[in-house]
C-alpha cells in the first residue's frame, strides 16, 4: 500500500471510546459489598425460594453461586 501523501494518522484505527455507566437514579437503593458480607467471606442469600451464595475471593471480586 502507497502511504506516501496520505494522513498517517487516518492509518491508525479509530476507537469508540467505552459508554460511561449509566447513573444511578434516585430512589434506586445501592448497597455495599462489606454491608452484604458484614465481614464474613460468603453469606446465603434467599431469592424466590431458592438460595444462592455469594462470595468474595481473596483477589477482590464477588461470585455468586447457586
Amino acid at each position: 500500500m502507497n502511504t506516501q501523501g496520505l494522513d498517517k494518522s487516518s492509518l491508525i484505527p479509530q476507537t469508540t471510546p467505552p459508554s460511561p455507566l449509566p447513573q444511578h437514579q434516585d430512589s434506586l437503593r445501592v448497597v455495599t459489598s462489606s454491608e452484604l458480607l458484614r465481614g464474613q467471606v460468603c453469606v446465603n442469600i434467599e431469592h424466590a425460594g431458592a438460595l444462592y451464595t455469594l462470595r468474595a475471593t481473596r483477589s477482590g471480586k464477588l461470585i455468586l453461586t447457586k
